[in-house]
């Protein structure tokens, strides 16, 4: 039976087409294709690497979650150091280890944790500018917080995605949304049970319009009677959007 390796990684997603590879990958550049390439040459096996989640184009991630399946007798410390010395330096696998076989990183996810960071415009970080969204107006992070609770729960998000048509369900849940104000940026942790296409972003740009007063705080569940994409607020721009935290339940681990 081939072993079941899970990885830990983070990457600078700014020059990267996303997590997912499409096809052959070829001119595509993106991290799965890195991964499997690396794997490819490591092991001389055709391996697909598993992702807890597909990142957009020019999103980062903190601690993105990883498996795959290979018959190689490496060591798990043989398969991080040999990542570590072939990866790109935007792209850093924390660490490696054996998992069950029932071990599925995106299915076997029980909850996702996101931020998104926006740059105070009246002090923004010239270092943080490529992480950032340069949002150009002021916010009031009160505003912002008492729209988010309107999002939490049980509810049908498809007027908060890019999804056109699908025959996948588009409800999902909301466990919290904190809305963290610091001296040079505003931070959104968004913390849930999974996430649709550019979910995250339109969440963001919706409370992002609530909190500069072009909307109504109640107005932000629109959408949820609607189920349309234009009752929901603007997409936020990639850069400023982090995959954060990917939790497991113990019984799969």
């Amino acid at each position: 039976m081939k072993r079941n390796i899970r990885m830990v990684l983070e990457y600078d997603g700014t020059r990267y087409n996303g997590w997912q590879r499409l096809g052959s990958d070829s001119g595509q550049n993106t991290i799965q294709g890195k991964l499997e390439d690396i794997l490819c040459r490591m092991t001389g096996e055709g391996i697909q690497v598993i992702g807890s989640g597909r990142t957009d184009a020019g999103v980062h991630a903190y601690e993105q979650v990883a498996n795959f399946h290979t018959n190689t007798d490496l060591t798990c410390d043989e398969i991080k150091h040999y990542f570590m010395a072939y990866l790109p330096k935007d792209i850093a696998v924390r660490s490696v280890d054996e998992v069950p076989e029932r071990f599925h990183s995106r299915l076997s996810a029980s909850a996702k944790t996101y931020l998104y960071r926006i740059a105070r415009p009246d002090c923004p970080d010239v270092f943080q500018r490529k992480y950032t969204w340069q949002y150009p107006e002021l916010l009031y992070p009160d505003r912002m917080q008492e729209a988010s609770c309107f999002l939490v729960g049980i509810h049908d998000f498809k007027g908060f995605s890019s999804v056109k048509k699908t025959k996948k369900s588009t409800i999902r849940e909301i466990y919290s949304i904190d809305i963290l104000p610091l001296e040079r940026e505003i931070q959104i942790r968004v913390r849930g049970n999974g996430f649709l296409y550019n979910m995250v972003r339109i969440l963001t740009g919706t409370l992002v319009e609530a909190g500069a007063g072009l909307r109504s705080v109640s107005s932000v569940c629109d959408a949820f009677t609607s189920l349309d994409r234009k009752d929901a607020g603007m997409t936020a721009p990639p850069q400023g959007l982090f995959l954060a935290k990917v939790e497991y339940p113990p019984e799969v681990l």
